[in-house]
């Protein structure tokens, strides 16, 4: 038990490590989240600071999924008797939410999408890639990030069922996978809005820098 509420802090302060709104402030002169669509994420870093500041933050929030669920791994090893699949679970659960309401920043983060994809490519690197392909086919098709991420999200419990290998750290992955989508389709509520009344942005990296 202990070692699992060490667990959810390590990977909650990790998750709230917003490198959006740090690099944002350090390349542009300003808070990312005053500026677009006010989402401290990639999407907004592409449209307000440019390709090269959405690259980087792109492949921190990514980073900080894989680092937390490699500590959950490293500290199953390391305390006998503890339950490894749990601990992936809480670490992976727990560092999106942190991103999502990061301490260090006010609680207001990003949607969770690039961490998520950490998480599920670190727990089980054949969904994950499966997930990414499918994202990334429906951004292409519609041009709309939100589309990609909310789909992906749903996507994963079904391939939770079907798909019972490969996992890093054996386990019942399916209330777990339930959670993340859960999580990543409500922090996409206000583009859901968009997209059911036809307002939804697209993405464009025309203009960029």
């Amino acid at each position: 038990m202990v070692e699992c509420i060490i667990m959810a802090i390590i990977a909650y302060l990790i998750g709230s490590i917003n490198f959006s709104v740090i690099l944002s402030k350090k390349m542009a002169g300003f808070d990312v989240r005053e500026k677009g669509s006010g989402n401290a994420g990639t999407t907004n870093m592409l449209r307000s600071v440019g390709k090269k500041a959405a690259a980087i933050t792109l492949i921190c929030d990514i980073l900080k999924g894989v680092v937390a669920i490699g500590i959950a791994i490293l500290l199953g090893k390391m305390v006998e008797g503890s339950n490894g699949s749990l601990l992936v679970q809480i670490a992976g659960v727990a560092v999106i939410l942190g991103h999502t309401f990061p301490i260090f920043f006010k609680f207001k983060g990003g949607k969770g999408v690039a961490t998520s994809l950490g998480v599920l490519i670190m727990s089980n690197w054949q969904i994950g890639l499966i997930c990414l392909v499918f994202a990334l086919i429906l951004i292409a098709l519609t041009q709309m990030v939100s589309v990609g991420s909310i789909a992906a999200a749903i996507l994963y419990p079904v391939l939770t069922l079907f798909i019972p290998q490969n996992y890093i750290v054996p386990g019942n992955y399916l209330i777990y996978s339930i959670i993340l989508a859960v999580i990543i389709v409500f922090n996409h509520r206000e583009n859901v809005k968009r997209l059911l009344s036809g307002t939804e942005n697209k993405i464009s990296f025309k203009g960029t820098k």
